[in-house]
């Protein structure tokens, strides 16, 4: 199977499947020095995994993560970083009554047309549980990140019909609470309308938005490689993701150019913007204000109210889907959505080390 490898420079390989004995990921291009322990990257799984609350599947699973390779007394060494999750309670028995079933809203009917055969347990690679290795692989880049001044902060900007309410955003809250909504009167009303969803053996989808501080001015490339683009890709490669804007988005449709066009000033010894309409992008080019953008993600498609669909054998039939499934995707998707956008920024960072000739004088030249 190609396509499980991202990036060209920092570079990570995802592998496994939901209901195999794990999951994992191999990356290279980690610069050797890294201060890296097992619980760096735990805190980061322990924000994707499952059975936190009634919001998420009830499969118990620690997703205990096993540095296998690249780390030796607590520095990484420059080679391949390779990390292991082991799967502890699959139920596989849970698909067997559908394995000749497509379910709606799922990849099975393509899954089976492009490779004649398919893992119906949990949906194997495209299951959402094969962005436990995006996520180690996402730890990582965010340290690093971390290290260079950069942080990301996501969040839960909406459930439903549920936004938050930027008057009313508190940051610490973001981690109190197991939507990640940074908005209390937001998360509350978003708890009572998936209650709601749940009562009535339903889903429901929303929206995830990132913000990025601390980027240096011209990080990405002209032309295919473009920071924004780049961005897109990597989102996008998250299996319940339909949608992608960053800055002002699709409300750039209705501007005009004096409207949407960010002013340049120059104040306190810097080149600013006194907006950010651009969300922090220009020409494919981080331009130092905060990158911004923003997520829409699907709901759950497993749902175990009646749908009409049909089987391998060309039979119309009825499904009712069982199981441990999700309500809603959001809060889990928050730490995928931003490990993908760390992987990225890192990835775009190592290749314009050697954008200028200054740069490698100024590194080499003694």
């Amino acid at each position: 199977m190609a396509g499980s490898i991202y990036g060209k420079n920092f570079t990570i390989t995802t592998w496994g499947e939901s209901h195999g004995k794990g999951l994992g990921v191999v990356i290279d291009g980690c610069p050797a020095g890294l201060d890296l322990c097992e619980n760096d990257i735990q805190k980061f799984l322990n924000r994707r995994k499952p059975g936190q609350s009634k919001f998420t599947t009830q499969r118990k699973e620690g997703d205990l993560v096993s540095i296998f390779s690249g780390v030796f007394e607590g520095k990484t060494t420059g080679t391949p970083i390779s990390l292991i999750v082991e799967n502890t309670n699959q139920r596989s028995k849970d698909y067997s009554n559908i394995k000749d079933i497509y379910r709606p809203g799922h990849a099975d009917f393509g899954f089976d047309k492009k490779y004649g055969f398919r893992d119906y347990r949990g949906g194997g690679r495209s299951s959402g549980r094969e962005t436990i290795g995006r996520v180690a692989a996402g730890a990582i880049a965010s340290k690093i990140l971390n290290s260079l001044g950069i942080t990301l902060t996501s969040y839960t900007k909406s459930i439903g019909p549920h936004k938050i309410n930027y008057d009313n955003f508190d940051k610490d809250f973001i981690s109190q609470n197991k939507l990640y909504m940074p908005d209390k009167i937001a998360y509350e009303n978003a708890s009572k309308y998936l209650e709601d969803c749940i009562a009535h053996q339903n889903s429901s989808g929303g929206t995830i938005e990132c913000v990025i501080s601390g980027m240096p001015v011209g990080i990405g490339e002209p032309v295919f490689d473009k920071l924004d683009a780049n961005l897109a890709k990597a989102i996008f490669s998250i299996g319940a993701v339909k949608g992608f804007e960053i800055g002002d988005g699709f409300d750039v449709s209705n501007a005009t150019g004096l409207s949407n066009n960010d002013s340049f000033v120059f104040k306190d010894k810097n080149i600013g913007k006194k907006t950010n309409h651009a969300g922090g992008i220009l020409g494919g080019l981080s331009d130092g204000s905060n990158i911004i953008f923003r997520a829409a993600i699907k709901p759950t498609p497993s749902i175990s109210t009646t749908q009409e669909t049909v089987t391998s054998n060309n039979e119309n039939v009825d499904i009712s889907i069982t199981g441990r499934h999700d309500p809603v995707i959001v809060p889990r998707a928050v730490v995928v959505v931003e490990s993908m956008a760390a992987i990225t920024i890192l990835d775009l960072l190592l290749e314009n080390m050697h954008s200028r000739l200054d740069y490698l004088t100024d590194f080499y030249k003694k």
